[in-house]
């Protein structure tokens, strides 16, 4: 097949009857350990071959909605306040005794051996596979440098335009997309099983800080994007062990949410970004939203969460209780979300989780124990 991926291969409906060893036929030279994740044809996702554990992942998720909210973290076992890479350190278990049941990751920076963050890509695989050994759920964001100028992801000029096929940068961020499915393809068990994990790429889309935002392309150009690196990972790259999660952030109604939405075909994950959970009047918004979000990912069998949320350093006592889980028990519908996660914990300047001795640790474990709340001890088996 073509490196080009033209707007006709991104509507080929790849036949379910195709055989396991097309499916893997294209191994890496040398030994390779056993491949135990032969395709189970499914109607539900957006990959009809994905592997047995990401289809249990997908039905646990949905299964779990209005019971439980799952709490993540981002780069939880990576570093924390006063620590990096120490060997089971967590700030969030360090608090609660337990360790969050949904893991953040980034591959901004993929060129590199370190991330946007600093994390090592190598650390990172290893820490993904280690989670997904406990039945951790992992979730990984694209912070990638804008693929024109050269600039971080934060640098909004036009980009996308260049980059989809015919565009004069295409074949130079195909090879982007290659080093992240060589990294995915990576995130395999000793047993040969492939890790799940729910990709988040092209986040916050109807804002404006990214080279992908709402301001520097078009609905049609982004939306071009989002199927060209689902079909090129999928049907290319043949990685049929990811969910993929789209994620605006802070729109409160059904249309807005779905503006420059890519298609039904093309998303697993109904996601939403939300930074404005400062007081009182805020916990009805996003309570009210959540029970939006909810009820239109049920509509379109889809699964909803909440993929980032937080206040800065947390400087509220009872943030945890009064502000988070307060918004999640607002009305029936607003707690159907199936996790909510906050972002890193970098200093104590710009930490989203509490640490000891933080103040509102003691509200943390409070949360920790409400009967909504689930942490990775408390999980049932996800991928079976």
């Amino acid at each position: 097949m073509s490196r080009t991926v033209t707007a006709r291969q991104w509507l080929i409906h790849f036949s379910l009857i195709i055989t396991l060893s097309t499916v893997t036929g294209c191994s890496q030279d040398g030994p390779q350990p056993p491949d135990n994740n032969p395709p189970v044809p499914n109607n539900i996702l957006v990959d009809s071959l994905a592997t047995q554990e990401t289809v249990a992942l997908f039905q646990h998720l949905q299964s779990l909605t209005r019971n439980k909210v799952l709490f993540g973290h981002q780069d939880d076992l990576a570093y924390g306040i006063g620590w990096w890479a120490v060997p089971d350190s967590s700030d969030v278990k360090a608090v609660c005794g337990d360790y969050p049941a949904v893991y953040g990751w980034d591959l901004g920076d993929i060129q590199e051996p370190a991330n946007l963050d600093g994390v090592n890509f190598e650390q990172m695989k290893y820490w993904i596979k280690k989670v997904f050994a406990r039945g951790g759920i992992n979730t990984i964001s694209m912070h990638l440098d804008n693929p024109v100028s050269g600039g971080n992801a934060w640098d909004n000029s036009a980009a996308v335009k260049y980059i989809l096929p015919g565009g004069s940068h295409h074949e130079q961020y195909l090879q982007t997309l290659d080093k992240i499915a060589a990294f995915l393809k990576d995130l395999k068990t000793d047993d040969g099983v492939y890790v799940p994990i729910i990709l988040r790429p092209y986040h916050e889309h109807n804002h404006s800080w990214s080279w992908w935002g709402v301001k520097s392309c078009t609905a049609e150009e982004y939306n071009a994007l989002w199927h060209m690196t689902v079909t090129y990972f999928r049907d290319e790259q043949q990685i049929h062990h990811l969910l993929y999660a789209i994620s605006p952030q802070e729109v409160t109604t059904a249309s807005a949410y779905l503006e420059r939405y890519p298609g039904d075909e093309y998303v697993d994950i109904f996601g939403y970004d939300y930074y404005k959970l400062w007081d009182i009047a805020h916990v009805t918004e996003l309570g009210n939203t959540l029970a939006m979000l909810n009820n239109l990912a049920e509509e379109h069998g889809k699964v909803a969460a909440l993929t980032e949320v937080g206040i800065e350093k947390i400087p509220i006592a009872n943030w945890w209780t009064h502000y988070l889980l307060a918004s999640f028990k607002l009305t029936p519908d607003s707690r159907g979300i199936a996790w909510a996660l906050v972002w890193r914990n970098a200093s104590k300047n710009h930490h989203f989780a509490p640490y000891p001795g933080h103040i509102s640790a003691a509200n943390f474990v409070a949360f920790y124990n409400d009967s909504l709340t689930m942490f990775q001890s408390q999980l049932p088996d996800m991928y079976h």
